[in-house]
């Protein structure tokens, strides 16, 4: 087995059937001293634990113990999620003298409970407030497709270090389009299912009403499995539950009566992530009784012509020639500005206050604006949310999978300030995101898919479903990737 190039599931069955975990772990860590100088991916690197814990993946092999369905799969993670033994940075040099985290978070145990083995933690935007990964304080990530050209953001060292093949799994968080961005930049799978489907104990958040944690993997299959790993209710985490509750926590200092929270209330529906490695799916008869549509108008807009090519080519594959509009979502994209920007400094105030000095300038100042709002603008971008929530609900009731561009430009260079969409210059840094935003707002369920362009940087297309029908993304994503419409090779 090649393994700078092997996936999740091809590792895992091979340790469980007597390849050696540490030779797995040895290689990654290899690999990872050889390039990630000229990548910038990690901020730590556990490899004396990572060897302890392939060690005991290979004595418990040895025994005729089944090590979990990930046995030996290395895996990173943004450093945004606690590791025991490891400060949890989120990108801040506030954090650096902060002690190290005393246990991992829910996501990281679920993961090595299943066999994987945590190899590092993973570069990001300041407390996951950007698009970029050009970190003030721990310098940019670079694209693997070309190192002068940014990763994408806030999970970019997640995505990066997956494309690149330095670990076959990482986990990232998506607000606004953390997850998808990077993922689409760098040619990757990034998943970020419904809002509380995935616990986020033990993670450093941004807007408690958007935040999403969800892995980055080279193949449909991956994704499939880590998620049925990542699965399940969490006691600790208030949104993580069968029914997610109402939240009150940021209103209740402003008014009296509470509002939704994100995401619809979940369907009883009892779907499960489909087993990709056994249903051998190739035909566009396998989810021809699913109801597919482009998303126009907005979506249409503000995307240049590569990045409308890389939604055509999915459509043309899946037969879909049918557009739909979700109403107002350029409102949607502004209220979801205004409610990030409110929550995010209220959780950095006393630091705001008391150490500015040591933000990233640009980031202390959009905390600053977020302070500032009023909480006449934040009640109504709530309220606003809600009804927006409904009319999406109307357009699922015609569709059941959307396409759209995740961004609507490849990767812009390391730096760049401005870009031109639609005849009209506008900054890089918020923009990249214009496709994402809007979907984060309300929860949705959305897999950023790589379109692979000969001699190009690659672009990414969104499928996107209704809350909880995670299921019916990964069966069309399964399709596509069988009949070679997207994929993700390695590339560094």
């Amino acid at each position: 087995m090649n393994l700078d190039s092997a996936d999740v599931v091809s590792i895992a069955t091979a340790v469980r059937e007597g390849m050696s975990a540490v030779d797995v772990v040895k290689a990654v860590l290899k690999r990872i001293e050889a390039r990630d100088h000229q990548l910038n991916c990690f901020t730590a690197v556990t490899a004396e634990t990572a060897l302890m814990d392939a060690e005991r993946i290979d004595r418990e092999v040895a025994r005729g113990k089944n090590p979990g369905s990930l046995a030996g799969v290395p895996f990173a993670v943004k450093n945004l999620f606690d590791v025991a033994g490891v400060t949890t940075l989120a990108g801040a040099k506030i954090n650096v003298k902060n002690p190290p985290a005393t246990q991992d978070a829910t996501a990281v145990a679920k993961l090595k409970k299943a066999g994987a083995i945590l190899v590092g933690t993973l570069n990001m935007d300041e407390y996951a407030y950007g698009f970029v990964t050009e970190n003030f304080h721990y310098g940019a990530t670079h694209n693997p497709y070309d190192l002068k050209r940014v990763a994408g953001g806030s999970s970019g060292g997640s995505a990066a270090a997956v494309s690149s093949g330095l670990v076959p799994l990482t986990l990232g968080s998506d607000t606004n389009g953390s997850i998808r961005v990077p993922a689409a930049l760098c040619g990757v799978f990034g998943f970020k299912p419904t809002y509380g489907r995935l616990s986020r104990t033990g993670v450093t958040l941004f807007s408690s009403s958007f935040d999403h944690i969800g892995p980055f993997a080279r193949s449909v299959r991956d994704i499939a499995t880590v998620f049925d790993v990542l699965q399940g209710e969490d006691a600790l985490d208030p949104v993580c539950t069968k029914r997610p509750p109402v939240e009150t926590r940021f209103l209740s200092q402003c008014v009296g009566e509470p509002v939704l929270q994100s995401g619809f209330p979940p369907q009883e529906s009892g779907i499960r992530v489909p087993r990709l490695e056994a249903t051998g799916v190739v035909s566009v008869q396998d989810v021809a009784n699913l109801r597919i549509a482009i998303a126009g108008d907005y979506f249409v807009k503000g995307a240049n012509h590569e990045a409308l090519a890389a939604v055509q080519k999915v459509a043309d594959a899946m037969n879909v020639t049918e557009y739909i509009t979700i109403p107002e979502v350029h409102r949607a994209r502004a209220a979801a500005f205004v409610i990030t920007a409110c929550e995010g400094a209220n959780l950095h105030l006393d630091n705001l206050r008391s150490l500015p000095q040591d933000f990233d300038p640009a980031t202390r100042d959009r905390f600053l604006a977020g302070a500032l709002i009023p909480s006449s603008w934040y009640i109504q971008a709530q309220r606003f949310r809600k009804w927006f929530r409904d009319r999406v609900q109307e357009v699922f009731q015609k569709v059941d999978v959307i396409l759209a561009p995740t961004t609507p430009i490849s990767a812009p260079l390391i730096g760049q300030q401005t870009m031109i969409l639609d005849g009209e210059e506008i900054l890089v840094r918020p923009h990249l995101g214009i496709f994402t935003q809007p979907l984060s707002f309300i929860g949705l369920p959305v897999l950023s898919v790589p379109i692979q362009r000969p001699n190009a940087l690659p672009l990414g297309v969104q499928l996107i479903a209704a809350p909880y029908n995670e299921a019916l993304i990964l069966q069309v994503a399964a399709v596509l990737e069988a009949n070679g419409i997207i994929s993700s090779p390695v590339v560094f």
